[in-house]
């Protein structure tokens, strides 16, 4: 069982994530304040230890918001979970896929994309499957 770590939303395209404690999903749309997102890629989600070893080989310490994810989850394995279904304390996220990492990234730090790149070190994207609250601290698991 992992644990949900951080929140994000984008409230608009090409703006800083802002951070919550707590965020409400909804059903098939992401989640609510957010700017909307393509219909497969409603919540994204990186996991904390992903993240670790993209700082290792960084060599420095970096924001996880830079990645421009809505979760971050600790001690969940994310790496080829397309298809299953995501709890992260009340939601459920079906993952769509891998998230993968763009130009963005290397403007926001020199070598971050390539970095993301292996290992599903970007994390994945997925589908609200229903309304929902979560909130940083909240158990995270597989359905």
């Amino acid at each position: 069982m992992g644990t949900l770590q951080g929140i994000w939303v984008k409230e608009a395209r090409g703006e800083p994530m802002t951070a919550v404690d707590e965020a409400k999903a909804l059903a098939g749309q992401g989640f609510d304040g957010g700017v909307g997102e393509a219909s497969t890629r409603q919540v994204t989600v990186l996991a904390a230890e992903a993240w670790a070893d993209v700082e290792a080989t960084l060599g420095m310490s970096v924001d996880p918001a830079l990645r421009r994810a809505n979760l971050l989850v600790a001690g969940v394995d994310l790496a080829g979970t397309t298809g299953r279904v995501l709890r992260v304390g009340d939601l459920r996220l079906e993952i769509t896929g891998e998230t993968k990492p763009c130009h963005q990234m290397d403007a926001a730090v020199n070598g971050l994309r390539a970095t993301l790149e292996p290992d599903w070190r970007g994390g994945v994207h997925g589908v609200v499957l229903g309304d929902a609250t979560v909130r940083v601290g909240d158990p995270v698991g597989w359905d």
